[in-house]
């Protein structure tokens, strides 16, 4: 599923606009930039090869504004390292390793979520490399040392997180909230549809956003480590749901869209949203006055939102020993060691750093420090490719459950399809 990458190009120009923003990027060279700092004096030590040099391409998918900051970067490894990179931003990923990787014409390394890795690994996409590393997955947080292990490989090293948190106008709420029922008293003020204003906005009709609270009073979408892998109908998970229906919905927008629920809060007419780090640049450029916070606790219960890592995952081609892929590790260890790397991120662009000496470093901006708090209350989505038969169906389920239909029976329909299309 290539949402998360939708979100994180989506301002709240329209969903037509972002969606075109996100898959209309044309493929281009991303080698060059200005050999501007980038980070380099904060690498890993130790990963460059004894052997020849090597030239190895990289593929990723980035915003317009993304992109100058890693041309920078892969410069600076470029003038600093015997190696090569030649970077590449590919519209479509999905679309494009499916069909160059098989073919022996993709990259040595792309970046990409997480989740990719269950599918991606069975179909042979991608390759292990847990005996050749020269970094330890010590270094990283232990939610993004986790994400870059499937099936005990080590398929890719992570270097940023992304999570929902919530986030607050602080013209409407004089203090972050610690539980919901703090934040609905403030809901309740604020709520006032037809001088349109708004308690909270929330994309509700994507798991994603409702996994915090799908989790919260134990329940599950879909689990490996349970005898029943499937938790869309249990009771706690219908708990979850259900609580979403009682204590958010009467304060949101009528639409459970990306666009719209977004749109309320960043235009200064909300006075929560729960949404990520992509969301940031939006509120800035429309000058909201905002904080960021993790998730407040309901009663009874902890909300545990799905966290996604990003990788720079080993290729197929990697399994060849050759100076290319030498070129690539070394590229790869450098860049999520880096501790420079990640601040900047953080700083232009929201990123979640998941390096430990970063990530706990105590230095981090407030916003970027909330979703931090907040990654650290959930768990990784789940990389297994049954995962992927899941989402629809619960999507299909959450707007049901939204616009008024009974949750219980909504989910139970959404578990029978999910069987079905696993049978």
């Amino acid at each position: 599923m290539d949402r998360r990458t939708v979100l994180k190009n989506l301002g709240v120009a329209g969903t037509i606009g972002a969606l075109a923003g996100c898959v209309g990027v044309q493929e281009q060279d991303s080698s060059g930039g200005d050999g501007s700092d980038g980070g380099s004096d904060s690498g890993s030590d130790g990963t460059e090869s004894s052997g020849p040099a090597g030239t190895a391409k990289a593929w990723y998918t980035l915003s317009d504004t993304e992109l100058p900051t890693r041309k920078e970067n892969i410069q600076a490894f470029n003038d600093e390292s015997k190696h090569t990179i030649e970077g590449a931003d590919i519209s479509d990923m999905r679309k494009k390793t499916t069909s160059a990787i098989p073919a022996g014409q993709g990259p040595k390394t792309f970046e990409w979520a997480h989740d990719l890795a269950g599918d991606y690994l069975d179909r042979g996409f991608i390759v292990g490399k847990s005996d050749s590393l020269n970094v330890s997955l010590d270094e990283f947080t232990s939610t993004a040392a986790e994400a870059a292990q499937f099936d005990g490989n080590v398929v890719g090293l992570p270097h940023t997180a992304e999570t929902v948190a919530l986030v607050y106008n602080k013209e409407y709420v004089d203090e972050a909230p610690e539980t919901v029922a703090d934040m609905k008293s403030v809901m309740e003020e604020v709520h006032d549809p037809g001088n349109n204003t708004y308690g909270l906005g929330m994309p509700y009709a994507d798991p994603y956003f409702l996994s915090a609270w799908a989790h919260a009073f134990g329940g599950y979408y879909f689990d490996t480590e349970k005898d029943d892998q499937l938790g869309v109908a249990k009771a706690e998970t219908v708990e979850g749901i259900q609580f979403t229906v009682d204590n958010f919905v009467p304060y949101m927008p009528n639409d459970p869209a990306y666009e719209p629920q977004a749109s309320a809060f960043a235009e200064g007419n909300a006075a929560f949203a729960i949404n990520g780090p992509w969301y940031l640049n939006t509120l800035n450029e429309k000058g909201v006055d905002y904080g960021v916070v993790k998730l407040p606790k309901p009663e009874g219960g902890s909300p545990k939102p799905y966290t996604g890592i990003t990788l720079w995952y080993f290729s197929k081609a990697m399994e060849n020993d050759d100076a290319a892929t030498a070129a690539a590790q070394s590229f790869v260890e450098w860049y999520v060691t880096n501790e420079e790397i990640q601040r900047t991120a953080a700083e232009e662009t929201g990123s979640i750093p998941v390096l430990k000496s970063v990530a706990e470093g105590g230095d981090l901006s407030g916003d970027i420090q909330g979703f931090s708090n907040a990654v650290e209350q959930g768990y990784p989505m789940p990389a297994d490719p049954k995962m992927n038969q899941v989402w629809d169906p619960v999507k299909a389920a959450l707007t049901k459950a939204f616009n008024g239909k009974d949750v219980e029976s909504a989910m139970q329909t959404a578990a029978d399809e999910i069987r079905s299309n696993w049978e």
